[in-house]
């Protein structure tokens, strides 16, 4: 047998397999993160219940704001080689003109997200500021978020 024959016969057995293993276990569903409101801390808020004009601060690293942060989002992230003070005068402006201020981090489980808003409130800069629970996971999934990026 060839080299074109060999590759042929390979595929051909691993599209079948890939296709008997769909038929078997279907695609994987994607899960909704869900969210209690009753079931979260106070610091915490439900991507239902965010008003529609929120300022957005994504806690994430630099490339993840980059890459996929929402539109209008400020950064501001606890990476040790970034400069936390201009963060914190960049965001002071926009913040002050903000009703509600959300900050979303990578996961339910990262804390960054509760330790920015924490900062943001000692600003005492006026508006209410929760974290976002289920952070970027709960924005992800949520299509009616993504189509204002």
């Amino acid at each position: 047998m060839n080299t074109f024959t060999q590759f042929f016969v390979i595929a051909g057995i691993s599209a079948a397999a890939a296709g008997g293993t769909w038929l078997v276990k279907k695609p994987s569903e994607k899960v909704a993160l869900t969210c209690d409101a009753s079931q979260i801390s106070d610091e915490e808020i439900c991507l239902a219940d965010v008003p529609d004009t929120a300022l957005w601060i994504d806690a994430r690293s630099r490339a993840e704001w980059k890459k996929n942060g929402l539109k209008g989002s400020i950064l501001w992230n606890m990476d040790p080689s970034e400069d936390a003070n201009r963060f914190e005068a960049e965001a002071a402006a926009a913040i002050l003109n903000a009703d509600f201020v959300i900050v979303y981090c990578g996961s339910k489980a990262c804390g960054t997200s509760k330790e920015i808003a924490k900062r943001i409130r000692l600003l005492n800069l006026g508006p209410k500021v929760k974290s976002l629970y289920g952070g970027w996971e709960a924005i992800k999934d949520s299509s009616a978020v993504l189509q204002n990026r």
